[in-house]
């Protein structure tokens, strides 16, 4: 009988000496045979899991995952950095530290992707084998994991750009010539992803028809929307007619980054409409219709924070979880409160993040517009001014001086972000009853929420822009002891419906020469489901320069400008500004916010004048940071060529 010693490829990895590589070939616990894992259910089944757990952290995990941190939505503080304890990728990606020679979010490793999907192919091949199974059981299973190849794929080519594809696992008896596989071309490697798709999709059971072992594995709606995303990419300007690297060729001479093809865009269009179709048959929908807050704007608050997180599987719009890695966002993103304030003391809370001033002015303006734009909205954003207007009147203190940036916002800006001067909504610490409050939040210097060291240090979190990140938070939880508080069983969400509505309008509007209610109709669901007005009544009725709404590059940055404030905080823009090409013009900048040593409200705004630069460490380098390196120690031995700039 073989033994499990055959792995991706490469026996040289064992010639050339062991490095933790993609290339190395026999997995850990070598013990049983392929025959006798695959004779019985139970087995094969935990086989199956082990296909997902080279993925699970890298892709849900806050920490493994750089997307999370490695743009400019949020801040690290100096104390995270250099006494958390925490190496986090993504803050040295955006610091522009990473490194050939052992690069940050490594995944191009045997313990990693190519391990997952090496475990992929013994499974795929394998899996109507076991005996106590009935056939369409198996076939459910093969396509869960043909789809979960597919994504192995999908995430190896937005990190690396063109990758080796493995049909098959090479036997180690191969020579090494056989086993040096080529990366291929990106167009081979979306057809790849794309096709084993089309395989899975239609024995994999809606997400309703799932048993609840299997809510966390692919169904027929993520597969879908897999399919829908890897077409997108490549219909993006990194993939299709990058001109920086139009001159990458493997060794042999061979193109990997193509010409440019505008019906790529049509493709991945269809592609989106077909998940939607697909996830409309799954009764998938927006999370909507919250009705048990006191007020309008926390009922849509609720909706919008409700969206992004997958507790007990409830959330109607998710579309592919993975099991939570105990990926506990707020453990960062939550304020510290002193030991001695016993109604919102968490011990576990390291705190040290906060929202860039980028972020906290991407969210629109009431009206569904961005700041600039909307010529109802503040004539000063950072003057003092005072809210009377009732439907404000739980988000913020009526009749008070508040930074007019922080009034007249949309939902998602309230949802998503603590600001000084606003209320905080949630669930209030009581030994008895159910009792939510209003906390006022105060971040100066000395206050509740501010930093009391007198300086910019390392010695304890600091929240450096003054704005606390408030997305994942489950305001149903008292802040006191919340993260042991919050372990209801979870989900990681890694697609959710609003990826395929964008994804819809995105590439129509690139495909078509003029924006139709194909480009419109997506968005103004999205919007709805925030709160705004439609998307043509916003610009035509309210906006400085409302022709922009009409065209294909109005609605290009539009569209754009929703990718960032729906995905806020949840990894999106990490690969977005990526694939759109813009990386190198938006992430050179400093990051700005407020000067939180201040102990008055005219020394925290700077004299009300402008935010200023709190983090200065930002590089992007084009073309090299548009995709990681390859570890140097794996070009060599695989004998292919490595990322440009590397």
């Amino acid at each position: 009988m073989k033994k499990i010693i055959y792995g991706l490829f490469f026996a040289s990895s064992l010639v050339l000496g062991g490095c933790d590589g993609f290339l190395d070939v026999v997995p850990e616990n070598d013990i049983k045979t392929i025959e006798t894992t695959f004779e019985k259910r139970e087995d094969a089944y935990q086989w199956l899991k082990t296909c997902y757990s080279m993925i699970t952290y890298e892709t849900g995990h806050i920490i493994h995952n750089p997307a999370f941190w490695g743009a400019d939505e949020v801040i690290a503080d100096d104390w995270f950095r250099m006494s958390s304890g925490i190496t986090a990728a993504g803050i040295y990606i955006g610091d522009g530290l990473q490194m050939a020679q052992n690069p940050y979010g490594n995944v191009w490793l045997s313990s990693k992707f190519y391990g997952g999907i090496r475990y992929c192919n013994i499974f795929i091949k394998n899996i109507d084998g076991v005996y106590n199974m009935l056939q369409d059981e198996k076939n459910i299973w093969k396509a869960e994991i043909k789809a979960l190849k597919a994504h192995y794929y999908f995430e190896l080519m937005r990190r690396y750009g063109p990758i080796v594809l493995v049909p098959e696992n090479i036997d180690a008896a191969a020579s090494i010539k056989e086993m040096q596989q080529p990366r291929r071309p990106i167009d081979e490697c979306v057809q790849a992803i794309v096709d084993l798709c089309d395989e899975a999709i239609p024995e994999l059971p809606f997400y309703k028809e799932q048993v609840q072992t299997h809510f966390c594995y692919f169904n027929k709606e993520a597969a879908a929307t897999l399919k829908a995303m890897a077409l997108l990419y490549a219909a993006s300007p990194l993939f299709n007619g990058n001109k920086m690297l139009e001159n990458m060729v493997n060794k042999n001479g061979e193109r990997l980054f193509p010409a440019y093809d505008k019906e790529k865009w049509k493709l991945a269009a269809e592609a989106a409409d077909e998940a939607l179709a697909f996830c409309d048959q799954g009764r998938r929908k927006l999370v909507s219709g919250n009705s048990d807050r006191p007020s309008k704007i926390l009922n849509i608050m609720r909706d919008i924070e409700k969206s992004s997180v997958d507790y007990g599987y409830t959330n109607t719009e998710a579309i592919l979880l993975f099991h939570d890695q105990y990926s506990e966002e707020m453990q960062f993103y939550h304020p510290v409160f002193q030991s001695s304030d016993q109604y919102y003391y968490d011990a576990s809370t390291t705190g040290g993040f906060s929202a860039s001033m980028k972020m906290v002015e991407m969210f629109y303006t009431e009206h569904g517009l961005p700041l600039s734009e909307d010529k109802q909205w503040m004539s000063s954003r950072y003057a003092m001014s005072k809210e009377v207007d009732e439907r404000y009147k739980d988000v913020l203190p009526l009749n008070t001086d508040v930074l007019s940036l922080h009034r007249r916002r949309e939902p998602r800006f309230y949802a998503d972000i603590v600001a000084h001067g606003t209320y905080w909504y949630r669930r209030a610490f009581s030994y008895s009853g159910t009792n939510y409050e209003r906390l006022l939040v105060n971040c100066l210097q000395g206050k509740q929420l501010g930093t009391l060291a007198k300086k910019y240090d390392s010695s304890g979190p600091q929240c450096l822009s003054g704005y606390y990140v408030k997305k994942f938070d489950n305001s149903e939880v008292p802040l006191k002891g919340y993260y042991y508080a919050n372990r209801t069983e979870r989900a990681q969400v890694i697609f959710r419906l609003p990826d395929l509505l964008l994804a819809s309008a995105e590439a129509w509007n690139e495909y078509l020469d003029t924006p139709d209610d194909r480009v419109y109709n997506p968005l103004d669901k999205l919007r709805e489901r925030a709160g705004l007005m439609k998307v043509r009544d916003a610009w035509q009725g309210y906006a400085r320069n409302p022709s922009k709404v009409t065209r294909q590059d109005g609605m290009r940055e539009i569209i754009r400008h929703e990718w960032n404030v729906e995905f806020a905080f949840e990894g999106r823009r990490f690969y977005n500004l990526r694939r759109w090409m813009t990386a190198h013009q938006e992430l050179n900048s400093p990051l700005y916010g407020w000067n939180i040593l201040g102990d008055t409200e005219r020394k925290f705004y700077n004299d009300y004048d402008k935010p200023i630069p709190v983090w200065n460490k930002r590089s992007f380098t084009a073309p090299r940071d548009y995709f990681y390196p390859i570890g140097s120690e794996e070009v060599m031995i695989m004998g292919d060529v490595q990322n440009p700039g590397w």
